[in-house]
Order: structure tokens, then sequence, then C-alpha cells
């Protein structure tokens, strides 16, 4: 006699036979503990993998989604939820409904997950109307095969004259008739199409082959609700497993006010859906090219207005002389170029002189002055941003990497570059490609990088304020921007160019005790303060003479003098004296630029101060400004 089954043994059996398909889950350690063999049939998994899957694998990409499931049932103790679609071991995604439970056991607290196969759910409806159907007698059953007889018998010309292909379906979802032009259209014969579920056989998928549920069909839908569905942007799918693009009309048909199926009438629109297709290409791309061309012409008139003259590389020093063969020696080639000196020694300049030299002359020199960039605006100045990836982005917008395709970035001030940025740089440099700021597409970029900066990057890796790996990818081959004291020579060169050009359109000429005075500086602004001085030399011209106005501080051999008079007593200015000397320099600059300011030419960038700062010192010492 067998023994008698223990209640654990019955627990075990009923949870392993149970219809609806069940697992035994622990989701703090997201480990499936157990399945059923309904749930092993429905998942596709024998039951020892099933036990070795995580749960989160089983949702690929959809984390959020199940992590908000998991957490309503253990708040709740149990929910429901339609939004998981699990994968079957083949890769097809499930529609699936989730009930779970929360289950405590020795300690642990686990979740009992009952999962309800929606389509089956479906089938088993349709198939409890078709009983209730069954029930009304043969008599309904003949009544309506006779309603599309006579809708065949009726319209036999007008169906196998039509160009559109025409077919019924009954409630069932059955084809009735299939006309010749459908046919055509479909590669089915008639033969192979009546009696058989039309939904499954030629609309079972998207156009992405994603499955299209029979219950989301606009088709079925006109006998369901009574209602005309007109859809005119889905695929019937060919005998052959080919697509065809159709628009659609699906018309319910009634007989004494009950709805038995409908008539769908539809015609092949691949043609012309291609060429929609390659009009809407057409213009994405004008578009892409207009607003390309109008940043582009932007950007040019932005680089008009700020340009410094001269565009070429002025002077005859030796060190000048290295600088022009470092600029042909690496200017045919791609490679990366760190260009460093002392602010205003024309580090642009050189970059210039290296595109120009170079095989991407055709295509522009795109310019970044990192120094002027908000922060929080550097990702999408460099990569572009579309519509909506935060406020304020009202349309797209193309990044400098972009602008820059072919042709050449030159990135001013390197090494303001943000430390989090700096890996992203990093990554367009190294693999050429980018994702715009809200966007996933991968977008591929051909750029030679020109970086330029008047710090000492070493010494800012060392500090860990700039990526080491990024210094050596930007440090290709070197340059360096000798300043202006280190190459005396060129200084007269540059005071004439700067006299005869289109911007000063003057006639005066530089005197020989004025080269001598000019040599004699040291120039800690460099060229930019060479050309500023010459600017306001000719604007204190009088009689055809340039009045050269440089400040108190010398050449070599004035502080030649001034070493010598420190040794003997160190020259020390009182509070009053240096407020006074900071009072006149100042009114002197606010004098050669006619009292402007700010901006360009202003007396701010005259004295290399910030005009914030400037503005603060001007109210401290009382001079205000005058227009």
């Amino acid at each position: 006699m067998d023994a008698p089954l223990r209640e654990p043994d019955l627990r075990l059996i009923a949870f392993d036979y149970a219809i609806e398909p069940t697992l035994l889950l622990d989701p703090h350690s997201d480990q499936i503990i157990d399945g059923n063999l309904a749930a092993c049939s429905l998942l596709g998994y024998d039951r020892m993998t099933l036990r070795e899957i995580k749960i989160s694998a089983l949702h690929k990409g959809q984390l959020p989604a199940l992590i908000v499931f998991t957490q309503a049932v253990l708040a709740k103790g149990s929910y429901f939820t339609r939004t998981l679609t699990p994968r079957h071991a083949t890769g097809q995604a499930l529609q699936l409904e989730y009930a779970g439970a929360l289950l405590e056991v020795g300690g642990r607290t686990l979740v009992t997950l009952t999962m309800s196969d929606l389509e089956e759910r479906r089938r088993r409806h349709v198939d409890a109307d078709a009983e209730d159907y069954m029930h009304g007698g043969i008599a309904a059953w003949q009544r309506v095969e006779r309603v599309f007889q006579d809708i065949e018998r009726e319209n036999q010309l007008i169906l196998r004259a039509a160009g559109e292909g025409i077919y019924g379906v009954n409630a069932e979802g059955k084809a009735t008739f299939v006309n010749p032009a459908a046919e055509r259209m479909l590669g089915w014969t008639a033969e192979e199409l009546v009696g058989r579920e039309i939904h499954a056989i030629m609309h079972h998928s998207h156009a992405d082959g994603s499955h299209y549920h029979d219950h989301d069909c606009p088709i079925y839908a006109a006998f369901r609700d009574g209602a005309v569905h007109k859809i005119d942007n889905e695929v019937f799918w060919r005998k052959d497993g080919t697509p065809v693009w159709v628009e659609y009309t699906s018309t319910p048909i009634r007989d004494r006010h009950m709805v038995v199926g409908a008539v769908i009438v539809f015609r092949d629109v691949s043609q012309r859906r291609e060429a929609d297709e390659k009009l809407h290409a057409a213009l994405a791309e004008v578009d892409r090219l207009r607003e390309r061309l109008e940043l582009e012409n932007a950007y040019l008139q932005e680089e008009i207005r700020i340009e410094t003259n001269p565009r070429g590389i002025i002077g005859q020093s030796a060190a000048i002389q290295k600088t022009l063969r470092q600029v042909k020696l690496v200017a045919p080639t791609t490679a990366a170029v760190l260009i460093t000196g002392e602010s205003g020694t024309g580090k642009e300049l050189i970059a210039r002189a290296i595109h120009e030299a170079s095989s991407r002359r055709d295509r522009p020199l795109i310019r970044v002055n990192c120094a002027a960039i908000p922060r929080e605006l550097f990702e999408s100045e460099f990569f572009g941003h579309v519509r909506g990836a935060f406020t304020g982005a009202v349309r797209d917008r193309i990044g400098r990497f972009e602008l820059a395709d072919g042709g050449t970035l030159f990135l001013d001030e390197v090494g303001e570059i943000p430390l989090e940025l700096q890996g992203k740089l990093l990554r367009v440099l190294q693999e050429g490609n980018f994702e715009r700021v809200g966007e996933e597409r991968t977008r591929d970029v051909d750029v030679r990088v020109i970086a330029a900066t008047n710090c000492n990057l070493k010494q800012e890796v060392a500090r860990g304020k700039f990526r080491e790996d990024l210094y050596f990818r930007l440090n290709v081959f070197p340059v360096e921007s000798v300043p202006l004291r280190d190459r005396r020579e060129d200084i007269p060169l540059l005071a004439q160019h700067f006299l005869l050009s289109e911007k000063l359109n003057s006639d005066l000429r530089l005197s020989e005790g004025d080269a001598r005075k000019l040599s004699r500086y040291d120039w800690p602004g460099n060229v930019r303060e060479l050309q500023n001085v010459i600017e306001r030399a000719v604007i204190l011209a009088q009689h055809g003479r340039l009045r050269i106005d440089l400040p108190d501080s010398a050449g070599p051999q004035a502080a030649t003098g001034a070493r010598a008079r420190t040794e003997t007593r160190p020259a020390v200015m009182t509070s009053g004296e240096l407020r006074d000397h900071e009072r006149s320099n100042i009114l002197a600059a606010l004098a050669a630029t006619s009292g402007k300011v700010f901006g360009r030419h202003g007396a701010a960038e005259l004295l290399d101060m910030k005009p914030t700062t400037l503005a603060s010192r001007m109210k401290v010492l009382g001079i205000e400004a005058k227009p």
C-alpha cells in the first residue's frame, strides 16, 4: 500500500503542476529560486537553466519598470502590471500580465510571480464568444454565410474590375472572398486565403518585424466596434515574405443591425512612400546643410569681427624662423598640435598658418575660446544639442566639432575645459565620434585639433586639474609661441605693419627713435599690447608725428639701471603714490580708448584687466567714464 503524501509534498506538486505559470523570486538577490512547469514552457527554458537566470536578465532594458513593480509588491503585499515584457528563450517579447504576491519563508522575503499570457486569455474569450454564437444555432451561421455570398455575387463584376485589392472577413477574422487585384498584390490565391484567419497570414507583423497583435488590428476592430477604420501607413505581407506598404479602409458589414464582418479595400502605396521618403530625406539634408551653412556664415562673421591683424606671421628673428619651419613640417599631417606661450604672442596666428598650409584649407578653421564658455554649456558648445535637451533648447543646434568636420578645430585656452568634460573630448579625439546632448545617435567626424594654452599643462596634470591622457593626446607636436621680448628685432617690423593696416588707415611712419623706444620696452602684453600702443600712438599723433606712450617700465638697459639702484636703496612707493600711479594709468588707458571701458579695444583690454575689475577700481578711485 502506497504511503500517504505529506502536506509539503502536496504543496510542491501543486506548485509544479499548476496551470498558471508561476515563478518564486528573491527580489533582494535578483534570483529566480524556482519556476513551475508552466513557467518553463511559457518562457522556453528548462528548470535548471531558469534557476540560473537573473530576474533583471529576463527583462533586459526594463530595469526601472521591474524595480517599480517589485517595490509595489513589497509595499502593498500584492500588485499587478502589464508593463513588463520578458523575453522568450528565442528572443521574442511576451505580452503578459504579472500578479506578484509577498511571501515570508523562514525569515526571507520572497515574491511569487504568476504570469498570464494575454494572447492566450484573448483566445479563450474568443472561444467563449464562439461557443455562445454556436448556441445560436446553425441558422445564424448560414445567414452570415449567405450575407457574404450575396455581397460577392451581386458585386462580382465590380470586384473583378476594381484596381484596388478587396477582401472580406467574417466576425472570426476569416477571409470570405478575395478579388483578383488583391491576389496580384499579395501573391496569394483566393483559394489559399478563403476560410483562413487573414491577420495571421498577411498582417502578423509591423514593418519593423515586431509582432502585430490581432486585438490591435484596425481591420478586426471594424467588426468589433462597428466603425469604419482608415489606415494609410501599414504593411501587408506577401506570400514570398516581402512587405508591401498599403493604405486601407475596413468597413463593417451589418445583418439585421448586427455586425457580422468587414470589407477591406486597400491599395499598394510602396512607390509613393519610397518617393516620399526620398523627398523627406532630401529635404532633411537640405535643412541640415542650410543650418550648417547658416552657422558657418554666422561663425565666419564673428571671426571677421574678432580676428586680429596681421593674418600672417610677421618677423625675421631666429625664433620666428624656427616657428615657420615647425608650421611647414606639421601642416601636411593630421597630428594634433599644442601651441604654448604667453597671452598675446600670436598663438592663433600659428594655428591659422598650420590650417592654411594643410590639405584642409578649403574647410573652415573653427575657433573655440574655452575660457569664454560657461561651464554648463561646454558640452552643448562642443557637440551640439537637440530640441528639448534642456531648458532653453528650442531647436537643434550643431556643435563646433560637427561644424569643423573636414576642417580644423582650434581650442584656445584649452586648460580651461572642465575636468568632467575632458573625458568626452578625449573620446572624440580617439574614436572620431560623439553624440549631441539629448540624442542617442552617434555621429562621425573628421576633425584636426590644434590646441593653445598660456598655462603649464604639465603642472595642471600634476595638480589633478587636467587629464594626463588628454595632455598626451593634444601634445603630439608642441610648438612654442615666443614672447616679444625674446625677439626684439621683430618689433619695428610689427609696429610698421600695424601702422599700415587698413584698420588704422594711417599714412604715418615709424621713426628710428620710435623704433628704438619700442625695442627697449619689455612688452608684458606681447604683440597684442604692441598693437594697442600703435593704435594709441596714431590717435595721439600731432603734426604728423607719432606719440609713443609707454608705461614707465623699460627694457634691458633701464632694467639694469633699476637693479643698480635697487642694490643701494629699494624703490618703494607709498600707498598714496601707488594710488596716484594707478589712477594715472587708468586715465591714460581711457584717453587712448576715447573713454571706452568695455569690449573690443576698450580700456579693460588695454590694461589686460577684467572689465568688472576695472569698473570696481574706477569707482574706488573716483574715475567716471566719459563718452
